[in-house]
């Protein structure tokens, strides 16, 4: 009954969106993050952290990157996730003319705390169409657990 309501391009909830942003430009400070675990829009690449009770997961968005040259690292808890992607325009030809560029070049670098009870010696990435996944599990200390009732 209220898929409507989130699937609508005129919908309820975008219309609050909406109305949200315009206050935050008018009286608020534009383009910060609307969450304390959000980052500012147009941040590259997107991503999406979940988790399952057995793991963490990180979902990043970065069509066109060679998967060998992603570097993937665990310090004390955070994830850091850093890659180059070469622009794909010529360059040095003086012929071209660039009307516009909407995807991003260059060198990135996004970092993910994870929380306390994810196991460092427990993590896998693979990157398959454009969406790097890097899976790290959890200790088996926070899992659930089900006690059996004598």
């Amino acid at each position: 009954m209220f898929a409507s309501l989130l699937t609508h391009p005129d919908s309820l909830f975008g219309q609050f969106d909406r109305l949200r942003r315009d206050m935050d430009d008018v009286f608020g400070m534009p383009g910060l993050p609307s969450s304390i675990r959000s980052v500012q829009p147009g941040t590259v690449p997107a991503l999406n952290v979940g988790r399952t009770p057995t793991s963490v997961e990180v979902y990043v968005f970065a069509p066109g990157l060679d998967a060998s040259k992603i570097d993937v690292t665990l310090d004390r808890g955070v994830l850091r996730i850093t890659a180059d992607r070469p622009s794909s325009l010529p360059q040095g030809d003086a012929k071209v003319h660039v009307y516009a560029r909407e995807r991003s070049t260059g060198r990135f670098t996004r970092a993910v705390a994870l929380p306390d009870d994810v196991d460092p010696a427990q993590v896998s990435a693979s990157y398959r169409e454009g969406v790097l996944q890097v899976s790290v599990a959890r200790r088996a200390s926070a899992q659930p657990q089900r006690i059996s009732v004598q």
